[in-house]
């Protein structure tokens, strides 16, 4: 799958043990997420570890925060971090949970929730976490074609992985709800009059606006968690602020091009706000927004369970509540398996309740996974 972008270093949690034979001593280093005791002069001994270390020291050296707001206002500039990272070693016998963060957003958000779920040697044993991160200036239906490129890729490279647990924040929300929806063509037919394959465009145009336009449900993902998601939008993208962070996102050369030559070939939308240039990121969390209606007509895909986590700061009784940039309209989805209202602002994925109903669902998913998903403990590292 897509490599382009490659942290330079592995961050991982590493035990070193001291084995004493006679007067000699020998260093062995040992991988506390695939051990968790150890056996020494035939006494089993606990492993110590530190799962916190390898995500602080990661932080600390990669600086993801650098990227946020940049690859807002220049994401053609930063297409090479588009990336789907594994943060440990991959195990058929773990499911997958896949991060995806929002606007203004890196992997790096994901950190504090990341090692409050390591804390719990349950979720240690079942699931390994990985992280989807992009230039958030992309419009999000480019952005979920870019993911499902990488999941095709993880599937090619680890073709016995398990159905992947999603979990996004805003934004990223709305790109793993494109993984469980079956669109078709329908959505291109909201653009254009006739199908693909009749519509006079290039064929690398074509191409590209049908992987973001045209998809089904992902049958590798089993389960998803959207958090402060703007299903229906929200009105901070349309106002002066939003028009204002719309109007600073450069638009990419590439997406220039296509929306010259495809321009002329849109049937009109009068509801929609006229633009002389592709949508960007922000334009695409706009209530009104043309792909965001034509989502919101389409159901998702039965058999796919999926929950919501809402922040709410206080100000409104729900319905009427609102996390100061998603209002509950646009983030309660009917048909979730389970919604909580948190108290917090938008930033949700910090908030430890949501950390703790996040552990509480993924506790669930496993409990309605076959008996063949769960393992026995880790084998024990003994002396020699």
């Amino acid at each position: 799958f897509r490599q382009q972008y490659k942290l330079r270093r592995v961050y991982a949690p590493i035990t070193a043990i001291v084995r004493f034979s006679g007067r000699k001593a020998s260093l062995e280093f040992v991988d506390p997420l695939n051990t968790e005791r150890i056996t020494l002069n035939k006494q089993v001994f606990p492993l110590a570890a530190d799962f916190h270390a390898p995500t602080a020291l990661l932080i600390a050296r990669e600086r993801p925060e650098r990227l946020g707001l940049s690859r807002v206002m220049n994401p053609g500039a930063y297409a090479n971090t588009a990336m789907l990272c594994r943060l440990q070693q991959f195990d058929p016998a773990r499911t997958p949970v896949i991060f995806v963060h929002g606007l203004q957003e890196t992997g790096g958000s994901w950190a504090p929730m990341i090692d409050s779920l390591r804390d719990d040697p349950w979720i240690r044993e079942h699931y390994q976490f990985w992280f989807f991160s992009y230039p958030s200036g992309y419009p999000y239906p480019y952005a979920a074609a870019l993911f499902r490129q990488d999941l095709d890729g993880i599937k090619r490279a680890f073709p016995n992985h398990k159905r992947a647990v999603l979990i996004g924040h805003s934004m990223g929300g709305l790109i793993c709800r494109l993984m469980i929806t079956d669109a078709g063509d329908k959505i291109w037919r909201n653009f254009f009059a006739t199908p693909p394959a009749k519509t006079p465009l290039a064929s690398d145009t074509r191409k590209l606006l049908e992987a973001a336009l045209v998809f089904s449900h992902r049958p590798d993902v089993q389960r998803v968690i959207f958090i402060s998601t703007p299903h229906r939008g929200s009105e901070l993208a349309s106002n002066w602020i939003g028009r204002i962070g719309a109007a600073l996102v450069r638009t990419p050369r590439l997406f220039t091009s296509i929306y010259a030559s495809s321009k002329p070939l849109l049937i009109a939308d009068p509801a929609a706000r006229p633009l002389n240039r592709m949508p960007n990121s922000v334009d695409t969390l706009e209530p009104n927004d043309r792909f965001v209606e034509a989502v919101n007509n389409l159901p998702i895909t039965p058999g796919i369970p999926y929950h919501s986590i809402i922040g709410d700061r206080g100000r409104g009784d729900t319905p009427n509540s609102s996390d100061g940039v998603v209002p509950y309209w646009s983030s309660h989805l009917p048909g979730a398996q389970s919604e909580l209202i948190v108290n917090s602002d938008h930033g949700a994925q910090y908030n430890p309740q949501t950390i703790r109903e996040v552990e509480r669902i993924l506790r669930l998913n496993l409990s309605h996974s076959p008996a063949s998903s769960l393992r026995p403990t880790h084998a024990d590292v003994t002396a020699r």
